[in-house]
């Protein structure tokens, strides 16, 4: 790293503090005693552009490049409101060098995908530009450079082009204008009143979007997109010095447009406000009380001694939410959930909160419960068993980062650069964050922790008391303050956490024999079985150092429901809530404190799934885990307690905003209400109980076939030995995944064209839904061209929808075809539009896939949808989680280890004319269901 200014150095005068009020890093880097990781080259050009580069090889042969402006929506004039978003549109709508709409199309041709590889953030302090590389060529870097230095000096703002993106972003404020959108802005306005924030929401006011023009947008870019406000970050498999080299040349002659920019303001933070009171209704809302309280800053350096504090209160926050956790798994806890914490509040003050999420009409009963706890903790401290838990996850965190240290991927190494320059953190070494932490293990004490935890939470005996919900709570806002200030006056228990034992399940006989072993000759995948019928599959990577992933997936899953039966397996993923028989849910979370394991239960297809991603040293002891949920698992009340405690607010937001609405209908339309794929009724979940579910499971748990899939840096034969003592130790197994024909009889509705949904959201919301049926996916070729057509398709559709007509933000296209049922697979358009632009949205729908039938695909348009896929596909392995997909059945489909081997070469293959057959075959004229989701109260538009 390029050594740091010296304390008493005299700062460059183009390294002026940012607008965040933080000072150069130059300063802040030689006002702490902590090491900045070694590795990174960075700089500042003499017109104040900050640069960051570090070589990385995770995933190999891929960067990460990030343009960072000190600027957002506080830096914005109150008739700018929207303008710093406004202007993060602009940046790909033409510029000196690149034509309006060129620019997503060079990236596309180069592999990088829109929204995925390519995109962009604006938020109330900062604007951030996203460029993910699939490759690491000098070409693709010096088009990516290019690219950052256009955004930063050359954007045009052609009015003409403003006024077309002006469509497209009042369609994302729509969309996003929902329920809990409107809440957090309530939430914003009672909690700081003062400050500005509140009223400068990145999005904008409609009346300041539609007034957006050209200069007024080009004003704010001079004003605000400056050398010394930004920061240029390259993360990844190339050279440091080339990469230094390319940004002075492309940089160094980029010079500010305006003379100065003016400091932003924050507002204030009125510490002597009296006690308030606020009230939020909205019939989607769930119950909920939040107390706050603000105070001063704690601004200070990053050094040592601020992070052993910041140690110390987190253990106290730990444990204080710890307390509140267990109380929400008794059979009748006071709250559904409540957490406590203190933020920060930009760089003008903090704010701790207290909130507490209730049944309807619980709330009362939900603050006397959090209250007292939260005075139990800071009058009565903690005991050394909670210090103890806390800490304990604490350094099992910092060891597996200090583990995986040479392997951090890209993404992640450049959030923690980007850390320094939004948050004043330096970017350390994982490694050095564990040696201090074992350093100062002796001073963590229940004491120390409690001192640390007062000195940074604002007390909140005069608490702002804010509730939000369906209904008013009864006696209103007097109501709320008298339950609160009859909580922190009664008298509290005594309290103890419940004593443990050791885990009870590390014993599962003698341990299963192998009788098969060999590989794969594709990939060279260990496929191992034992002699109770348990498949184990293993690949050994270096790709993440000290991870491992294990996958165990059990016969069973959505193949369970049946028409008589459908909601068979929809408690399975809470089985875990119910804990084990020697153990509940609560007791497994201290006894398993400090160590990288945990449950997790879902239905997918034909089989049930628990994935975990661990540690060599923690493999066995989640190996040992599994086994004890297959072989006694608990069945306790409290989970059924705490699922049935979710139904009310899970059916109030099913039709709240359109996409919920459609997603709660779609399947009962395409399957004409087949109850496997219907929303039932309340009562019918308020009914289930775990007896459904062991009536259900039981079998499959005790005798169901399982193949495990483990990948990661771990001994092949010390992972065979595991299994074999644990999973491959139970009783014999069926050897197969049962085929059950008639379970996977699925068929799609005869029904086409529009369909109707009602949704409860904003009246001028509707979202456009097509759905084609296609077939499964047993056909690798044919897949491939559905997999190809969606990508062309969600190209043109975007160019049409949100670029030539203005009309949505974010078109969305998918395949889905199935692996579960024969015969059923989806294509899927969706696009979000305002009411009164559902016919010629629909229209355009209908053209845009007109033309892809009967006219002929251009080879430039197949080669931008291509080339992110053939991207994708040459990265997919350079994780541990993409060998999964592979890994994990690898023996019960070892077919799709081929296949996928020879994806590559038959995605290059496929023509634009087999595009346009595919098109022609699965996405005629009149072949979709046409769901349309429309508010309540309004008419349905002629079509």
């Amino acid at each position: 790293m390029q050594p740091a200014a010296a304390p008493d150095a005299a700062i460059p005068a183009s390294a002026r503090p940012s607008q965040s009020g933080l000072p150069p890093y130059e300063a802040m880097l030689a006002a702490s005693d902590l090491q900045p990781d070694p590795a990174l080259r960075i700089g500042r050009l003499a017109n104040g552009m900050t640069y960051v580069i570090r070589h990385n090889a995770t995933p190999a042969g891929t960067a990460e490049v990030r343009l960072r402006f000190d600027t957002g929506s506080l830096d914005e004039t109150a008739a700018e409101q929207g303008y710093a978003h406004y202007v993060e549109h602009m940046a790909f709508n033409g510029s000196t060098n690149v034509p309006e709409g060129e620019m997503v199309a060079l990236l596309e041709r180069k592999g990088l995908a829109f929204g995925a590889d390519t995109n962009a953030s604006t938020g109330f302090d900062t604007t951030i530009y996203k460029l993910s590389l699939p490759t690491n060529t000098p070409d693709l870097l010096d088009t990516a450079l290019m690219l950052m230095r256009e955004t930063a000096g050359e954007l045009l703002f052609d009015d003409a082009a403003v006024q077309r993106e002006k469509g497209i972003i009042l369609s994302e404020r729509r969309d996003r204008n929902t329920y809990q959108f409107q809440d957090v802005v309530d939430r914003f306005a009672f909690e700081a009143p003062d400050a500005t924030y509140p009223d400068r929401l990145p999005i904008g006011t409609l009346e300041t979007l539609n007034a957006a023009d050209g200069e007024a947008l080009r004003a704010y870019w001079e004003r605000n997109y400056r050398p010394e406000l930004a920061v240029l970050t390259v993360v990844g498999d190339y050279p440091v010095e080339e990469v230094e080299a390319q940004i002075k040349a492309k940089f160094s002659d980029w010079q500010a447009k305006s003379q100065s920019v003016p400091d932003r303001v924050y507002g204030t933070v009125d510490l002597t406000r009296a006690p308030a009171e606020d009230i939020y209704i909205h019939p989607a809302l769930p119950e909920r009380v939040t107390a706050t309280r603000q105070g001063q800053p704690q601004l200070a350096p990053d050094t040592a001694a601020s992070r052993r504090k910041a140690v110390l209160r987190w253990v106290g926050y730990a444990i204080v939410n710890r307390r509140l956790k267990r109380l929400t798994r008794q059979d009748d806890p006071p709250f559904k959930s409540a957490g406590i914490g203190t933020s920060d509040m930009f760089r003008m003050g903090r704010i701790s909160r207290l909130v507490v999420d209730t049944t309807e009409g619980e709330w009362k009963r939900g603050i006397d419960a959090a209250v007292a706890e939260y005075r139990r903790a800071l009058a009565g401290g903690f005991s050394e068993a909670e210090v103890a838990e806390q800490l304990a996850k604490l350094i099992t965190a910092q060891e597996d980062a200090a583990a995986g240290e040479t392997t951090r991927t890209n993404a992640a190494l450049t959030g923690d650069i980007l850390e320094l320059f939004g948050e004043g953190e330096i970017p350390t070494l994982p490694s050095a964050s564990l040696e201090r932490l074992r350093a100062m293990e002796s001073q963590i004490t229940p004491d120390a922790v409690l001192a640390a935890l007062k000195e940074e939470m604002v007390p909140l005996d005069d608490a702002m008391l804010r509730y939000s919900g369906r209904t008013e709570p009864e006696g209103g806002t007097a109501a709320l303050r008298a339950a609160w200030d009859e909580a922190m006056d009664a008298p509290l228990a005594d309290t103890a956490p419940p004593q443990v034992t050791e885990f009870a399940y590390t014993d599962f006989g003698p341990a299963g024999t192998v009788v098969s072993d060999g590989r794969d000759p594709v990939y060279d995948i260990r496929r191992v079985t034992f002699a109770n019928n348990v498949r184990l599959n293993i690949k050994q990577t270096d790709l993440a150092e000290d991870q491992v992933i294990v996958r165990v997936s059990l016969d069973g899953g959505d193949l369970l429901k049946t028409k008589d039966n459908p909601l068979a397996v929809e408690l399975a993923p809470t089985l875990p809530a119910g804990g084990l028989g020697e153990h509940s849910a609560d007791e497994l979370e201290t006894i398993l404190a400090g160590r990288n394991v945990g449950a997790r239960l879902g239905a997918s297809g034909e089989v049930f799934t628990s994935t975990r991603t661990t540690t060599p040293r923690d493999l066995g002891l989640q190996l040992q885990l599994v086994a004890a949920y297959l072989t006694d698992p608990g069945y306790r009340s409290e989970a059924i307690s705490a699922y049935r405690r979710q139904l009310p607010d899970r059916f109030a937001r099913m039709d709240a905003t359109p996409n919920a609405a459609l997603a709660t209908r779609q399947m009962e339309i395409l399957s004409d209400k087949d109850p496997r794929y219907t929303i039932q009724s309340i009562e019918a979940y308020e009914a289930l109980d775990f007896a459904d579910l062991r009536a259900a499971m039981a079998d499959r748990l005790a005798k169901g076939a399982i193949e495990i899939g483990i990948v990661g840096a771990i001994d092949e034969d010390k992972a065979i030995a595991m299994v074999g003592s644990t999973i491959g130790a139970l009783p014999t197994r069926e050897p197969a995944f049962l085929p059950r024909t008639d379970a996977r009889q699925r068929s799609f509705t005869a029904t086409r064209g529009p369909v109707f949904v009602r949704h409860g959201g904003q009246e001028d919301q509707a979202v456009i839904r097509y759905f084609f049926p296609t077939t499964d996916d047993s056909d690798a070729a044919l897949t491939a061209w559905l997999e190809l057509l969606q990508s062309v398709v969600d190209i043109a559709l975007t160019e049409e929808l949100r670029e030539r007509l203005g009309q949505a933000y974010s078109p969305g296209v998918a395949s889905s075809m199935s692996q579960t049922y024969p015969g059923f697979g989806l294509f899927l358009l969706n696009v979000g539009v305002d009411l009164s632009q559902i016919p010629p949205s629909v229209e355009a729908i209908e053209e845009t896939m007109r033309k892809l039938r009967d006219e002929p695909i251009s080879a430039d348009l197949v080669q931008r949808a291509r080339q992110p896929m053939l991207d994708k596909y040459d990265n997919a392995l350079k994780s541990n989680a993409g060998w999964l997909g592979l890994v994990d059945r690898a023996q019960s489909q070892d077919d799709r280890l081929a296949r996928f081997a020879a994806y590559r070469g038959r995605l290059e293959s496929i023509t634009p004319e087999e595009l346009q057959q595919a098109a022609r075959k699965w996405l005629p004229a009149g072949g979709a269901v046409e769901m349309i989701a429309i508010p309540e109260g309004a008419t349905e538009p002629s079509l």
